[in-house]
């Protein structure tokens, strides 16, 4: 499949490569940043940088948007795209409905709308990722797009599954939960040991051990410790008075641990 990107961010970075890896053509990338274009192209075989939004003449029929879900419909006003091409999102949160909406408003041709949803956190310069594990959520807004996304999502993963919009909102939900939230609750905790002087490193275990446990468990409630979970006020105070010169954290800290409270409450009864 000829392919051209639209965004050149985390996402466009181990993408593009998968697909070409796959044997599929990148054409052409563009990004409001010409050299975060020109970095993404270095890693592909024979892609050029696309300078504007004006796709008239490209060679491709799929035009991936891999940009921001407040950027996706500025950029959908200025986008030209050929006759019958198909454009997909890749975006969590964002609806298939709104890109058909916004296309049939701005683009002066027919063309095809889906949503190819890799359910991956990436990150711009690291080492590529292995697509073939990482889910990817496919939705069409005609059965031949449908079919040629499915086919496209299958070169290059083994876990390629119809997701509706609000299906995938909730596994955008989820991943956020899962994902965010737990990263930044990984930096709080590197605040708070580093600022006393203590090794991040001593956590590591501790943290690895858990993602273990709740990876493995059928349900990670099942496998869920500490003073919350036990119900250990004493515990529980003694922590919040020696975060109450740290107002932010402390806030986290109660909001966390009176979500587990209520959480084991309700299931335990």
């Amino acid at each position: 499949m000829e392919i051209s990107f639209i965004g050149a961010g985390n996402l466009a970075w181990h993408l593009a490569p998968a697909l070409e890896n796959a044997g599929h053509h990148i054409n052409e990338v563009y990004s409001r940043q010409l050299q975060h274009s020109r970095q993404l192209v270095s890693n592909l075989y024979d892609a050029r940088t696309h300078s504007e939004l004006n796709f008239a003449d490209s060679p491709s029929h799929l035009f991936v948007l891999a940009v921001s879900d407040q950027a996706l419909e500025d950029v959908c006003s200025r986008l030209v795209l050929p006759e019958n091409a198909m454009i997909v999102h890749t975006s969590g949160g964002q609806s298939l409905q709104s890109l058909a909406h916004w296309m049939a408003i701005y683009s002066d041709v027919p063309v095809q709308t889906g949503v190819f949803y890799p359910l991956q956190t990436f990150t711009k310069g690291q080492s590529f990722l292995a697509f073939e594990e990482i889910p990817l959520c496919i939705e069409a807004s005609d059965p031949g797009t449908e079919e040629a996304l499915v086919q496209l999502g299958q070169d290059i993963s083994d876990i390629v599954y119809l997701i509706t919009s609000s299906e995938r909102r909730t596994l955008h939900i989820g991943g956020v939960l899962a994902c965010n939230f737990t990263n930044h609750l990984l930096a709080l905790a590197h605040d708070l040991t580093t600022q006393e002087g203590l090794e991040f490193d001593l956590l590591r275990p501790i943290i690895a051990e858990t993602f273990r446990k709740g990876l493995a468990a059928h349900n990670p409630a099942d496998v869920q410790t500490g003073p919350a979970r036990r119900g250990d006020l004493t515990t529980i105070d003694a922590h919040l008075a020696y975060l109450s010169n740290q107002p932010h954290v402390s806030e986290v800290y109660q909001v966390l641990t009176e979500s587990i409270q209520r959480y084991y409450k309700n299931r335990d009864h």
